[in-house]
């Protein structure tokens, strides 16, 4: 395998990982939000799990980006 064989293969488990996280995302704001339902325009601090899935989420598209520009750039 030559380096962006891996490269390919380390943004197709980051992009799976970050849909993964979307998906988890919605899913803690309820049913209701899933499915384009109003929840109130109530905003509210993330504590907890939600925070952390948060900022994982963030890291995932932030790597994802990054592999997508360096595969680029060697591709």
């Amino acid at each position: 395998m030559q380096f962006g064989d891996y490269l390919d293969v380390a943004q197709i488990i980051l992009s799976i990982g970050l849909i993964g996280a979307i998906i988890l995302q919605s899913k803690s704001a309820g049913l209701g939000g899933l499915s384009g339902a109003d929840t109130g325009g109530v905003f509210r601090a993330r504590r907890g799990i939600e925070r952390t899935l948060f900022f994982i989420t963030i890291g995932l598209a932030a790597a994802f980006f990054v592999v997508a520009i360096v595969n680029v750039i060697v591709g």
